[in-house]
């Protein structure tokens, strides 16, 4: 329409007078009518790879219209109705123009697309091989020889290029070890226990009374029945844990048993988050194992156990890195008051697995296995550093939104780049020897502060 509206104006009064003009009225059929607009479009998308959708038939369009352009193709390629001025010498060269350079620019876009494709293709297949590669290399050399090789300098840069996942959930298990010295045997005895609690919750209990005994720090076996709230917001997208789905009931399985295993911790939110990345690695009796003892760790205990004091050591801790490594964005954020605890603690409580796509966040556990706490917080420095220049450009309402809810497009080699880019060592202190540095002023502090003996 618009095409039309342009011509008209370059019309003449002369010829817009001429007797019988309409511009979509009914006009007397033309003889040896050109080529079809709708064959110029089929052969148009036919060179350019697009697909031609046949039009729908001509009982559907308007009986009271003779041509009806269907493309821009049409408009340049098409003579005109026999109502309509023929084009000049110049206008049909420049529109044999315009559309010679619209199938370049096609088919420049086509190939560049096939450009891309076969670059994904070679990365994956690339990937693929280095995967099977470094699965040989797991299962013949490194797992055989566990202890004697693990700590070498070649094992944990294979480590650090990601586990294989078929060697993924074994390595974990070797890495997260088993102090705690919990059997398969032990599992089934707080899996019973806790199978009998929710039968006996079911009979005696309303769910008002349930969620009053969870938040009773005397019976935090009582948050058994908390944990089929949490379940179905576990990784929605995968549907596997919803219920009805495989993983369900083996997570709240998992779940279960450790509220009555640990009853001083209890069920937190998160830890679905953490079972579910295990049992979708290990078998039900391992996951359990794993999970138990990793939550052991005095990181992820201070966590859990909501023991402020050492969570403001971490957070301490993490701040003194953040200045050395990222001064700029580390005063923007101080400028907002923006702490810490806004953005880490969901970091830290699911182990990333709820924050980062979950091949990325495996592989983020596949370090943290290998290096402990360190690295869930150079991680998480390796994220601010990914995104340093859009943060800087936010106020306090939008990084807190930004870093709860990260971009879905972030990819393996970009984070684990910038993390690589993070210097864990602070006037050549590293990470342990700050935090203890902070855990030695704390105590002392504590000693200053306490009240005189009484004479």
């Amino acid at each position: 329409r618009n095409f039309f509206t342009k011509r008209t104006k370059e019309l003449k009064p002369a010829v817009q007078s001429a007797p019988g003009w309409k511009l979509f009225g009914k006009v007397p059929p033309r003889e040896n009518l050109p080529k079809d607009s709708k064959i110029i479009q089929q052969e148009y998308k036919a060179r350019t790879g697009r697909m031609y959708k046949p039009p729908p038939p001509s009982s559907a369009r308007r009986k009271n219209i003779e041509f009806e352009p269907l493309s821009t193709t049409a408009l340049i390629l098409e003579d005109r109705p026999a109502n309509l001025p023929a084009k000049s010498v110049e206008e049909a060269l420049r529109h044999r123009q315009e559309y010679d350079e619209m199938v370049a620019e096609a088919k420049k876009r086509e190939i560049k697309e096939a450009h891309k494709r076969k670059k994904i293709m070679r990365e994956r297949f690339k990937q693929e091989e280095n995967i099977a590669s470094a699965m040989v290399i797991w299962v013949n050399e490194i797992l055989p020889n566990w202890e004697g090789m693990r700590a070498t300098r070649r094992v944990r840069e294979l480590w650090w290029q990601g586990l294989p996942p078929s060697v993924r959930g074994k390595v974990w298990s070797l890495a997260v070890g088993n102090e705690l010295n919990i059997t398969p045997e032990l599992y089934e005895i707080f899996l019973s226990r806790a199978k009998e609690r929710w039968k006996s919750f079911s009979e005696t209990s309303s769910e008002n009374d349930i969620e009053d005994a969870g938040a009773s720090v005397a019976d935090r076996e009582a948050s058994l029945e908390l944990i089929k709230l949490d379940i179905s917001r576990t990784f929605p997208s995968l549907y596997i844990f919803q219920k009805g789905g495989p993983y369900h009931d083996l997570l709240h399985s998992v779940l279960g048993a450790y509220t009555c295993y640990r009853p001083d911790v209890g069920y937190v939110q998160g830890m679905s988050f953490i079972a579910a990345v295990l049992i979708l690695n290990l078998e039900e009796a391992d996951a359990f194992i794993a999970f138990a003892n990793l939550l052991n760790k005095p990181c992820q205990l201070a966590f859990f156990r909501v023991d402020h004091s050492m969570m403001l050591k971490y957070f301490a801790a993490f701040e003194v890195f953040f200045e050395e490594n990222l001064p700029k964005l580390f005063l923007h954020f101080k400028s907002y008051s923006l702490t810490p605890d806004i953005y880490l603690i969901d970091w830290i409580f699911t182990l990333y697995s709820k924050s980062l796509p979950l091949d990325l966040a495996c592989r983020v556990w596949d370090v943290f296995c290998r290096d402990g706490e360190e690295f869930l917080f150079r991680t998480g420095l390796g994220i601010l550093r990914l995104y340093e220049d859009i943060l800087l450009q936010m106020d306090f309402i939008h990084i807190a939104q930004f870093l709860t809810k990260l971009p879905e497009d972030i990819t393996s080699e970009k984070l684990f780049s910038c993390i690589a880019a993070i210097q864990m060592q602070n006037s050549n202190k590293k990470w342990a020897q700050v935090f203890a540095s902070l855990m030695k002023d704390n105590k002392e502090g504590d000693k200053n502060h306490s009240p005189a003996p009484k004479s």
